[in-house]
């Protein structure tokens, strides 16, 4: 039996699949992007792949906690714009 690598949201808590997930990474020059293929270069957080996790995240400062840095509003925007058009592809 394979084991299954296991991720916490950072918006929600949850422990869930690498693969449900969704993973937000800090690259090395300080842009914070949304890794769908899950194999870019960077810091990764994971968020499950629902607009309420991003929402908690951004309300309870998950992102900034994980990336030890400031995150500015145009950054939340961007990402929610990302995550929008993945929630469309499904």
């Amino acid at each position: 039996m394979k084991k299954v690598p296991l991720r916490q949201c950072i918006g929600c808590g949850e422990m869930k699949s690498k693969r449900e997930m969704i993973r937000v990474i800090k690259t090395p020059e300080n842009e914070i992007l949304l890794d769908a293929t899950g194999r870019k270069n960077g810091r990764g957080a994971y968020l499950c792949p629902s607009m309420e996790c991003l929402k908690k995240a951004v309300k309870g400062r998950g992102l900034e906690r994980s990336f030890k840095m400031a995150i500015s509003p145009e950054v939340y925007q961007v990402l929610e714009k990302e995550m929008e058009k993945l929630g469309e592809q499904e």
